[in-house]
């Protein structure tokens, strides 16, 4: 009984988070434990737990006496492009330590795949997130992959992609090849300071696009 209820709270928590992670909720939108319960086909007592730890880890937010689906302000937005390029760049290094050959494969073959995706920016976007989480997974650090998938998570929460600013795709393709030589090559140093380069450059174009939005 117990082992059920856990495995049932553990799917409404990965229901609702899937459905943030890929857009279906969009930053401000407002959950409802009923709504939700008759989405998911699941009991309001798991989903309210859900929501719970949701708000703990700040994907969502109260707006009076409901939970809506937070977004992120200037300051956050940079606070978390921060955590993200630090530990970003020790996965890489890390990669370049430990990463299997047929490891090293898995990224040459998704960097050459993704080439063709170059132009359909929401395409693209999926597909970066399994490049970084399969650098993630060849750091072979359990812990650093747990906090990596908190980080991009919240990523979420912004509500456009810096690969759909013009160009951008192409130079994140050239970008990521470069990452991937460095660990190839295992050079952590290397690879390390790819990857953080990588993200600033992802910041930067993402601070324009912002700016770009309000001055429209």
């Amino acid at each position: 009984m117990s082992q059920s209820k856990s495995n049932t709270q553990k799917d409404a928590y990965g229901l609702i988070l899937d459905a943030i992670d890929v857009g279906v909720f969009k930053p401000g939108d407002r959950l409802v434990e009923s709504d939700l319960a008759d989405r998911f086909g699941v009991s309001r007592t798991p989903i309210r737990e859900a929501l719970q730890r949701l708000e703990t880890q700040s994907l969502l937010e109260r707006d009076g006496r409901s939970l809506i689906v937070a977004s992120l302000d200037h300051n956050q937005m940079a606070e978390l492009y921060m955590v993200r390029r630090e530990l970003e760049g020790l996965a890489a290094s890390l990669a370049a330590r430990h990463a299997t050959n047929e490891e090293v494969q898995v990224l040459r073959d998704m960097v050459a795949s993704d080439d063709a995706l170059v132009d359909q920016p929401v395409e693209l976007a999926k597909a970066n997130r399994r490049f970084h989480q399969q650098i993630h997974l060849a750091s072979h650090n359990r812990y650093l992959v747990q906090q990596l998938d908190l980080v991009h998570r919240s990523m979420a929460l912004m509500a456009t992609t810096s690969l759909a600013a013009e160009g951008r795709g192409r130079i994140a393709q050239e970008e990521h090849k470069a990452i991937v030589a460095a660990i190839a090559q295992r050079d952590e140093e290397a690879a390390g300071v790819a990857l953080k380069d990588h993200i600033s450059v992802a910041f930067t174009t993402r601070l324009k696009q912002d700016a770009g939005a309000r001055g429209g």
